[in-house]
């Protein structure tokens, strides 16, 4: 019988490093395009209230939203105030804020535009009212409110 002897030690080759550079970009296209930014920050603190009855948004695109909440910061106070894009507001600035969002609009959207109040289920209904009439008066009368699903508890 023959027998096979080795010769010498064998050593491992080296990792091909060549494609690393391909698979690294591929991994930062990747998160790129499935990352989304962030708009808007808010300043209010928000804690939607929870619905049995959710509907999804058809076009995310074709909603301005409007927030209302207590400011993050103390030295802001504590009363609930409005929140149009990234800065404070007043009832009277909402109806500039609407015709600001349609204009920046396709003609053939601007139908179509709904405007979305986040509210802290915290803030007292009459800031509510007073921001619906201000949209009552300027036409925007497709409204939603953004709420959180309740969760069912099981017994």
């Amino acid at each position: 019988m023959a027998r096979f002897k080795k010769k010498g030690s064998r050593t491992v080759p080296g990792i091909n490093t060549g494609s690393m550079s391909d698979i690294i970009f591929m991994f930062l296209f990747f998160f790129m395009v499935i990352t989304t930014i962030r708009e808007v920050t808010l300043q209010v603190k928000l804690t939607p209230p929870t619905a049995t009855e959710i509907q999804k948004l058809e076009k995310k695109s074709l909603v301005s939203y409007i927030y209302i909440g207590q400011p993050r910061k103390a030295a802001l106070g504590n009363e609930s105030r409005i929140q149009l894009n990234n800065a404070f507001a007043s009832v009277a600035d909402i109806q500039a804020f609407v015709q600001a969002e349609r204009a920046s609009r396709d003609e053939s959207d601007k139908n179509f535009i709904t405007t979305a109040l986040k509210v802290d289920m915290e803030t007292k209904m009459g800031v509510v009212s007073d921001v619906k009439q201000e949209l009552r008066k300027v036409g925007a009368f497709k409204i939603n409110y953004s709420t959180r699903k309740a969760v069912k508890k099981e017994s």
